[in-house]
């Protein structure tokens, strides 16, 4: 098979380069999924993602290397495994960051990603649901609808008058020019169903003769002449299948996968793939470095006078929320991941925010996603918005089936640490509040007897775990440890681009499923520009 573009990736980037590339019908695209497709029920309900992050089904359910610093343990590191990719299993959030995120990047060396730069490619995916929002902030008519929380909560809205009593700006769109201080998610959802980019970018584009959809392909190397990219082999079941690029392979794997199936090709560092018997096409030290999570740490309380979303989930309660949702879209299945978002200062010398915390009127069972404790709860995440601490993805072996080393080294600086503690006990403050007065009960997550840094900060250690935001690890830059330039061509390789969420240099300061949509919407430009 031959095609002028081949995707390696139908995840939230992929999707997005299927549609765009093919709406010029001279173009011909190929695009593999190593997962299948994007039937599973709990993908359309908000509230399934609680289930499908652990759905091995739609899921690679990887796990870190035994993390030093968090105490030694493994931590679960889901990554979406189906069309849609994480769209597909994640929270729904859809927040973009502060604009000094994208300024830095282009301070770094990448010059046409400043925040003047990328925002065009943000408007351009996006349908902003109703006359919410600052104007300018938001598009109109693109395929990603983004909607407002289908329900506000009192408890939600007594913790964002509680942040206020700190001082603590109240924003009404934390997309729009005011992105920091306390204020409701926007969510990827329409009529109450998920979002993913499947839905918004893929489906329509699956319309066109020009595009070929493969799932259950899993890309087993990208193929060469010299250095120069060429097709990529593929297996389906137990064939081995081999497709030709006329112009380019484009690797959307994600943050762990493409620097995986970079390394099995023979492109990243030397030495470490020759000794895993890989030949190696070109030595390139960055590919699967730069590796950069947020590293997410739960309080939770227990609600008196108050309604939950914990007694909505149990016997007729749950009927109720059941066909609720059936017959209007709405109540507990229509929930996201969070429902309050805060971007503030560990301390107040900060010059911006560096922490944000992620409320919701509910609470978890050892505060992971998963089940809602038996009891009345809410609950506040809190991690660092650009942590220092860096990891690697790395292969352990020539076999493309074998998950690679996924180490992220969470906590490894003191920057982190210090940030995170004080965001722990900020946290605390705000449960503390006058306005959550008669709601607050006793505190589960940790408890009171966590009083001292010390104590906080093992706390982290020992509960802290992904909130499935990683980055970087092929890094764009001009530097010697950048694996792209500022068009995503990948250094010294003709006709491959990585286009994820690999490619940030840093992670922003937000939810990360936004800027990967922009980055793919500005990479299709890129692309069609070349044509």
């Amino acid at each position: 098979m031959e095609f002028d573009y081949i995707i390696v990736g139908a995840g939230s980037a992929g999707c997005v380069l299927a549609n765009r590339l093919t709406e010029r019908d001279d173009v011909t695209v190929l695009l593999l999924e190593a997962g299948g497709r994007d039937l599973h029920p709990l993908i359309h309900i908000p509230a399934g993602f609680m289930k499908t992050l652990t759905n091995r089904r739609v899921n690679w359910c990887y796990e870190t290397e035994p993390e030093e610093h968090a105490n030694g343990r493994r931590i679960f590191f889901p990554r979406g495994k189906v069309l849609g990719g994480s769209s597909s299993i994640n929270g729904h959030l859809y927040i973009r960051g502060q604009q000094q995120d994208y300024d830095t990047w282009a301070q770094m060396g990448n010059r046409g990603w400043s925040y003047d730069d990328v925002k065009p490619y943000f408007l351009k995916s996006e349908n902003r649901e109703g006359g919410a929002g600052d104007q300018g902030f938001h598009g109109k008519g693109g395929p990603l609808n983004i909607a407002d929380p289908r329900e506000r909560h009192p408890i939600s809205d007594a913790f964002i008058a509680s942040a206020e009593t700190l001082g603590i700006p109240r924003t009404n769109d934390s997309n729009g020019a005011q992105h920091d201080g306390a204020g409701y998610f926007d969510n990827a959802m329409k009529n109450g169903r998920r979002m993913s980019s499947a839905r918004a970018f893929l489906k329509p584009a699956r319309k066109r003769a020009n595009l070929h959809v493969e799932v259950n392909a899993l890309a087993e190397r990208i193929d060469f002449k010299d250095r120069r990219a060429v097709g990529v082999t593929y297996r389906q079941g137990d064939k081995q299948r081999t497709a030709t690029a006329r112009r380019e392979v484009l690797l959307s794997g994600g943050t762990v996968n493409s620097p995986q199936l970079l390394q099995l090709s023979g492109v990243g560092p030397g030495a470490h793939l020759r000794a895993h018997g890989i030949d190696v096409v070109h030595d390139v030290a960055g590919v699967g470095e730069n590796l950069q999570d947020h590293y997410m740490t739960r309080l939770s309380y227990r609600v008196k006078n108050a309604g939950s979303l914990n007694e909505r989930s149990h016997g007729l309660r749950l009927v109720a929320e059941v066909a609720k949702y059936a017959l209007f879209r709405r109540g507990l299945l229509a929930y996201g991941a969070g429902h309050v978002r805060l971007s503030v200062k560990s301390h107040p010398e900060q010059s911006i925010p560096d922490l944000q915390m992620g409320f919701t009127p509910g609470s978890y069972a050892g505060g992971q996603f998963g089940v809602l404790d038996p009891y009345p709860g809410m609950s506040c995440g809190v991690w660092v918005h650009r942590p220092d601490s860096r990891g690697r993805v790395t292969v352990k072996s020539a076999n493309p089936q074998e998950p690679p080393a996924i180490a992220l080294n969470y906590l490894s600086e003191l920057s982190d640490r210090e940030a995170t503690v004080a965001g722990l006990k900020l946290c605390r403050q705000i449960f503390h509040g006058q306005p959550l007065a008669n709601i607050r009960d006793i505190e589960e997550l940790p408890g009171d007897q966590v009083s001292s840094d010390d104590e906080w900060l093992e706390y982290a250690r020992a509960n802290g775990s992904t909130v499935y935001h990683c980055v970087g690890t092929c890094k764009m830059g001009t530097d010697p440890m950048a694996v792209v330039d500022p068009t995503l061509k990948v250094h010294g390789i003709d006709g491959l681009r990585v286009v994820d969420a690999s490619i940030m240099p840093r992670v922003v300061s937000a939810n990360t499923n936004a800027t990967v949509y922009m980055i793919a919407e500005k990479a299709a430009d890129m692309i069609k520009a070349d044509q």
